[in-house]
């Protein structure tokens, strides 16, 4: 799939910095949200980081807008200054995951708290899976094509070597085989070693101060080549902005007619209480979930959404690719998980009865075939993504589809129903890898009645058969 970038690859590792500075920076809020009681020391080291990778996200915006706008493939300087930017995220990486390893082993509150030990494990796993997925980028940058000689047990590329120390392998809970890709650590570059230090994480052993470098300061202000810059535009070479009681289940025809404004999405209020899905979905997870995750997308939705706004004002459409990704990523989170809450209710679970009942023995052949194709489908999404069972208006029957994040590898002209999110941050607190367990604890919880109300609303849209 790489491949097929060609000259747009250094868009391809600016979408993939960008994205997962994100995630990284959410990741440090989860943290403190998860602990209150965090050592001040830490507290301050996690507010370090949110305040690096926010900087790093929104300079991956500036270049890939800045990139966007170029009449011609970029030139070697241009692609060496994303190879920086690059090579800086990559060690702010491999120095956080370290420092979180020290994190679990200095802090009190952590060790006394095994949920909290889990969720930092997994944190230290995304941050691992996004080093192996840079390193395959860069190569394939350098115009080498992975292939099975490339991969070994600490990720893809050469294995360590005379200066390229082995990664920390730790013996928690993601070390064992999981249906999502595994972690891929990779070796710190030489380079990095002798680099300024931004963060260090302070250990309590007299006056002596322990820690990994973090980034590199002075990346924020790289400058934008004059070839990256529009003409008269200064905004191309200024850093991004920074993105700006339960209720019953919304019924699919509720406030017909009314329009969202523009930028004007707001986070649902969660169905019902965070602690009602106890014992399959734990409430921890419903909170951070909801308030953290969700509204994260909520967010990046109403940007997108003013930022094409802007764009049609003034005509300047140079960047309507970037924010129409960001538009298909955010949006397809809001909504899916918009629908998500109310397909799952307190007591819920069992079959379905009525016309859904029907319908799901006619395109299936029974109940059991259906949700042993639904969990199988759910458990193989690669990464995060969901398993949604939709209605094809065009072939007047059910159908079971993956989407890869929430927005890849599925198909249009459909009406989700029943949508499972099987990213990990929706069932690592409980189940840590196991995703099956999940599936299975999930089934639990299903509010057939709304599906089955959306079904029959959806149903009715038919196009003719092909």
């Amino acid at each position: 799939m790489l491949v097929v970038y060609g000259a747009l690859l250094p868009l391809r590792i600016l979408e993939e910095i960008r994205f997962w500075k994100m995630q990284e920076r959410e990741h440090t809020v989860v943290i403190r949200e998860l602990v209150p009681d965090l050592e001040p020391e830490y507290v301050q080291l996690l507010d370090n980081w949110e305040e690096i990778f926010a900087k790093t996200e929104a300079e991956a915006i500036r270049w890939i807008e800045a990139l966007i706008r170029l009449p011609s493939a970029p030139s070697p300087q241009l692609n060496a200054q994303i190879h920086e930017l690059l090579r800086s995220s990559t060690a702010q990486s491999q120095a956080f995951v370290q420092q979180l390893f020290q994190l679990m082993k200095r802090s009190a509150p952590i060790q006394a708290n095994p949920v909290v030990q889990t969720v930092v494990l997994h944190i230290i796993r995304e941050s691992e899976y996004f080093l192996g997925v840079l390193q395959a980028v860069q190569g394939l940058g350098q115009g080498q094509v992975p292939t099975q000689a490339h991969w070994h047990e600490h990720g893809p590329g050469p294995g360590p070597g005379a200066g390229q120390p082995a990664p920390h392998q730790h013996d928690g809970a993601y070390r064992s085989a999981s249906s999502a890709p595994g972690p891929y650590a990779a070796a710190a570059p030489a380079r990095a070693e002798n680099e300024q230090a931004k963060v260090h994480i302070h250990l309590a052993s007299g006056s002596e101060e322990a820690g990994r470098a973090g980034t590199l300061e002075g990346t924020w202000s790289m400058p934008v080549p004059a070839e990256a810059k529009p003409a008269g535009a200064a905004a191309a070479g200024a850093t991004a902005a920074a993105a700006q009681a339960p209720v019953p289940p919304q019924p699919a025809s509720a406030e017909p007619g009314k329009a969202v404004p523009i930028g004007g999405h707001r986070l649902p209020p969660l169905p019902y209480a965070y602690d009602a899905l106890e014992p399959h979905i734990d409430a921890k997870t419903m909170r951070i979930h909801h308030d953290k995750h969700h509204q994260s997308y909520v967010d990046g939705l109403n940007k997108a959404e003013k930022k094409l706004q802007q764009a049609r004002e003034t005509g300047d459409f140079d960047l309507v690719k970037h924010w129409e990704r960001e538009l298909a990523f955010n949006g397809a989170g809001h909504y899916l998980h918009t629908l998500f809450w109310n397909v799952m209710k307190p007591g819920g679970g069992g079959q379905p009865a009525g016309p859904l009942a029907a319908e799901i023995r006619k395109s299936f052949g029974s109940f059991e075939a259906f949700q042993k194709q639904f969990s199988a489908a759910a458990d193989k999404v690669e990464g995060g993504g969901w398993a949604i069972l939709v209605w094809s208006p065009r072939s007047h029957r059910l159908e079971i589809l993956q989407a890869e994040k929430h927005q890849n590898l599925s198909q249009w002209d459909v009406v989700p129903l029943l949508p499972l999110d099987v990213w990990e941050h929706a069932y690592y607190l409980k189940h840590q890898n196991e995703r099956a367990k999940y599936i299975e604890a999930w089934w639990h919880t299903v509010n057939w009645a709304y599906v089955n109300e959306r079904f029959n609303a959806a149903r009715t849209l038919l196009w003719p058969p092909f």
